[in-house]
């Protein structure tokens, strides 16, 4: 497969080192076996010509391995890539840190074994003090980390920007996808992350739960969502334009609310390779390991397809209902006749439909109702009852 844009460039330069490495590597070659004395090899033109054909054979041999060698490096991102997904820049900040500072004393400390050149052995016990250094010195910055971390802030100025404790969110009005990859894990299994999805604030049900307290943790919503949202509220249709001003009045609320975190993510559905809203925000909750805040009957299913996890409002809307026993008694007002001969239909409070067997009769009046039974359906739930006599 042909790479391109960055990495692209980034083959072509590797490929060009290669083939000119080997093909170096293939001169020296022919000038040490022309230093054996090959008698066949100095004879007339032989050392040119086997000079030559080291470096052409050698150069070709670097830009074939040249595929093979890229192939590796890419693996080997891919790996520290997933290694480093749940570490934090402050982490990583300070292992590099001790790594420089403590190979340039174990160097230090070397120099007179390499000077004095012990015989045999000088050169190996460099290598050792170096393998010793580097990982007590790593490891000893990791114990001190908040310390360590608090005076390079401290040094370089940059502490109102990046957390100097384990424990804190990055609180920047709008921080990029980056900063939010790297929350600490312990954040992570506390309360999570959560992506708003259009459906969610425009609903506006989100808003009454979070003022509860009932609602923690990084609430994240991406800029594409928020240009959704803006694009409903200015559109000609009376009916979009007053959802899109509620949604747009629902972020403004969240933000107000003390004991949440809204976070603006500055993404585009082009940096996550999506066409579709709805696409780009399950491939950002896959990136940031979060789940989706959603209203949304589909995209809650694909979201669960593709192993997402979904916090659906109307779920738990439903979980939230009245629960009623059979025998227990409601007053409510029969408005309609059911679809079945004598049947008569009313709404609790809440909205959920309430089946009168003999209700009928009553149409248009308040009665007093007994509950016989309750079926529970994917589309919501409904109870049944009768008349009380």
């Amino acid at each position: 497969m042909n790479e391109s844009g960055i990495y692209g460039i980034m083959k072509m330069i590797l490929r060009f080192l290669m083939t000119i490495v080997f093909g170096v590597a293939g001169y020296q070659l022919a000038q040490f076996t022309l230093d054996l004395h090959v008698s066949w090899l100095r004879h007339n033109s032989y050392p040119l010509a086997w000079t030559i054909f080291s470096v052409i054979l050698f150069a070709l041999c670097g830009f074939l391995a040249t595929h093979i060698i890229w192939w590796m490096l890419k693996k080997t991102g891919r790996l520290f890539e997933n290694m480093l997904q749940n570490v934090s820049i402050p982490d990583i900040v300070v292992a590099i840190t001790g790594l420089m500072l403590s190979l340039l004393l174990a160097n230090l400390v070397a120099i007179p074994f390499i000077f004095i050149n012990i015989p045999g052995i000088g050169f190996y016990i460099a290598i050792v003090l170096n393998i010793l250094f580097a990982s007590v010195g790593v490891t000893a910055f990791l114990k001190r980390r908040d310390d360590v971390w608090g005076t390079i802030t401290h040094i370089f100025g940059r502490g109102a920007h990046l957390t100097s404790k384990r424990g804190k969110d990055v609180h920047s009005p709008n921080p990029t996808i980056s900063d939010l990859m790297y929350q600490m894990p312990q954040e992570q299994a506390a309360a999570g992350k959560k992506v708003l999805d259009t459906s969610a604030l425009i609903d506006g049900r989100i808003l009454d739960i979070a003022n509860t307290g009932f609602l923690e943790g990084i609430l994240i919503l991406p800029r594409f969502v928020l240009t959704e949202l803006q694009g409903v509220a200015d559109s000609s249709d009376p009916a979009r334009r007053a959802r899109g001003r509620k949604g747009l009045n629902v972020v403004s609320d969240l933000q107000k609310i003390k004991t949440m975190i809204v976070n603006i993510v500055d993404i585009s559905m082009k940096d996550l390779k999506r066409d579709k809203v709805d696409e780009a925000l399950i491939e950002l909750c896959k990136k940031l390991d979060a789940k989706i805040l959603t209203t949304d009957y589909n995209l809650n299913q694909i979201a669960r397809i593709d192993g997402v996890r979904v916090l659906n409002v109307n779920d738990l809307a439903n979980s939230l209902k009245p629960q009623f026993l059979p025998g227990d008694m409601v007053k409510i007002d029969v408005i309609r006749p059911g679809k079945e001969t004598g049947q008569g239909i009313g709404y609790l409070e809440d909205g959920t439909m309430l089946v009168v067997e003999d209700g009928e009769s009553a149409i248009g009046t308040a009665s007093d109702i007994v509950i016989t039974s309750m079926l529970q359906t994917s589309a919501g739930r409904m109870v049944f009852g009768k008349l009380k006599r």
